[in-house]
């Protein structure tokens, strides 16, 4: 078993595929790094705040985070972290989306990696892991993007307002307010806006809320105090919103990933 023992120390080791794991403390921070490797991250506990000059991510337990190799990234644990790290050689990212994407794990991916977590560094390729890890191989290129990215704008001045934005995110900002600070028509805005991001104005204010919601309700907040925080009129407002999105409403959401 591989743990706690950095990337740059057997990323050498000839092998397709390499695992490893991590424990983090609440409120641990990786600062802006990258690997030579792919990297598919992935917690049973806690939240993970992933940040690149592209956007924000939010991986919630048993889920999975794609970062492709030659990514610059930071990254933020909320509550104690315990990670599982697949790293790929690059030639072997094709058909991986080539920006950073939580995804979903199967039970059945969680089981092979698991078991991956007991394998040696220089496992022989021909070898019963050897044949564990190309059955995750291509599992990989299975995995489902969920919507908890947030895409952040080439543009200077919209990038710096959409960071400001995420201070304290609300629901009550509008396409108004923005195209005024930056001088735009509103049609000029929400032009360069969908241009920049690949999202609407009012999508993207959207996901941003919810990416700020997650790791809040995580770590134990009640769904009332940040739908209100949020600016939504009501819990109910948020919780329509959240079920939308990512399929159950916050409650249960949680509970099915505990």
């Amino acid at each position: 078993m591989v743990r706690n023992v950095p990337i740059d120390a057997i990323d050498a080791v000839p092998r397709p595929l390499i695992v490893t794991g991590h424990d983090y403390q609440d409120g641990g921070m990786l600062a802006p790094h990258r690997h030579r490797r792919g990297q598919l991250l992935s917690g049973a506990t806690g939240v993970l705040v992933l940040a690149t000059s592209q956007g924000r991510w939010v991986m919630p337990p048993q889920r999975g985070l794609w970062i492709p190799p030659g990514v610059v990234h930071e990254v933020r644990m909320i509550g104690a972290v315990s990670t599982q790290s697949l790293y790929l050689e690059p030639e072997l990212t094709g058909g991986m989306p080539d920006r950073c994407q939580v995804v979903g794990l199967s039970p059945f991916m969680r089981s092979l990696m698991t078991r991956a977590m007991d394998v040696p560094v220089d496992y022989e390729p021909d070898s019963h892991a050897g044949a564990l890890m190309a059955l995750i191989l291509h599992e990989l290129r299975q995995l489902p993007v969920l919507p908890l990215s947030l895409p952040f704008p080439g543009h200077a001045a919209l990038a710096e307002r959409c960071r400001h934005f995420l201070r304290r995110p609300t629901t009550h900002a509008t396409i108004e307010e923005w195209s005024d600070a930056l001088g735009l028509s509103r049609r000029a805005f929400t032009r360069l806006f969908r241009q920049e991001t690949g999202l609407s104005f009012v999508e993207w204010r959207q996901q941003a809320c919810l990416v700020a919601a997650l790791p809040r309700l995580v770590a134990g907040e009640a769904v009332t105090t940040v739908a209100l925080d949020l600016g939504y009129d009501n819990p109910a407002a948020f919780t329509t919103m959240f079920k939308r999105v990512l399929g159950a409403p916050p409650r249960a959401y949680l509970k099915q990933n505990a």
